[in-house]
């Protein structure tokens, strides 16, 4: 016969938080991702400067 009891059981403790996730801007501060985006910046601006002002 299934329990039908009204009784409520305590509560589980709730688990301690571990450290904070980390998130977009901890993914920034990666030197190895700066260089890339910067290498990246930098092949787009002198293809912008070549379309503008280059024959």
């Amino acid at each position: 016969m299934p329990d039908t009891s009204r009784e409520t059981l305590p509560a589980a403790p709730a688990p301690a938080p571990a450290d904070e996730p980390r998130g977009c801007l901890f993914a920034l501060s990666q030197p190895p991702l700066m260089i890339f985006l910067g290498v990246i910046g930098c092949l787009l601006l002198m293809a912008a400067v070549h379309d503008l002002f280059v024959l």
